[in-house]
């Protein structure tokens, strides 16, 4: 049976993951960019928080096949669609855990080396918290779509001493067919945060 992603690079077209309307994914240009913050080891911990449409953690379950991965997501049905598309690409290190972040966090496997926050209602609070957890020279990604997300997870890492701090702004085009023309339509513009724990 051929592989839906054979391939051993990251960068799987978003067409290929099965999604549910409403429900958010990283697009394939800003998880490069995702994946890159990471900075994953072969054999990493992973939190993904907020896993929306599970599109890091098939990637990261791919690329890492020793590692293991905890894609939190708080929607039974959203859950589902994370199980689904990890079942499409055959990514067997994925556990997915049904709960709400910053509370559910206590009960993971851990400590994780990485922790990548897509979103979450009360985000500074989930940074705060997978901070305690976070083991030392540990690395935290975090997303921001909006300036109160972006000043929220800026101000936590400051008064987190997190070091090594890079913010970046992604500015993606992509080249799309509108009947006869070809014109470059712009992915959402997201902020990715990163930051690491050195003590």
């Amino acid at each position: 049976m051929t592989k839906l992603w054979p391939y051993v690079t990251p960068g799987i077209p978003d067409d290929l993951f099965e999604q549910l309307p409403g429900i958010p994914l990283s697009q394939r240009e800003v998880r490069l960019l995702l994946i890159s913050a990471l900075r994953m080891q072969s054999d990493s911990l992973l939190w993904d928080i907020g896993a929306g449409t599970g599109t890091i953690s098939v990637e990261l379950g791919l690329l890492c096949p020793q590692g293991r991965i905890m894609a939190i997501e708080r929607d039974e049905e959203v859950a589902g669609l994370i199980r689904r598309n990890c079942d499409r690409f055959g990514v067997q290190n994925v556990q997915v855990i049904e709960g709400s972040a910053p509370e559910c966090l206590k009960d993971l496997a851990g400590p994780p080396q990485r922790v990548c926050i897509e979103g979450g209602r009360q985000i500074k609070e989930i940074l705060k918290a997978v901070w305690r957890c976070l083991q030392p020279s540990g690395r935290v990604v975090a997303t921001a779509s909006s300036l109160e997300s972006l000043y929220a997870l800026s101000e936590g890492l400051a008064e987190l001493h997190a070091r090594n701090i890079e913010v970046v702004q992604s500015a993606v085009n992509r080249l799309e067919t509108r009947g006869n023309h070809q014109t470059f339509a712009s992915v959402n513009p997201i902020f990715i945060l990163s930051g690491e724990k050195l003590d």
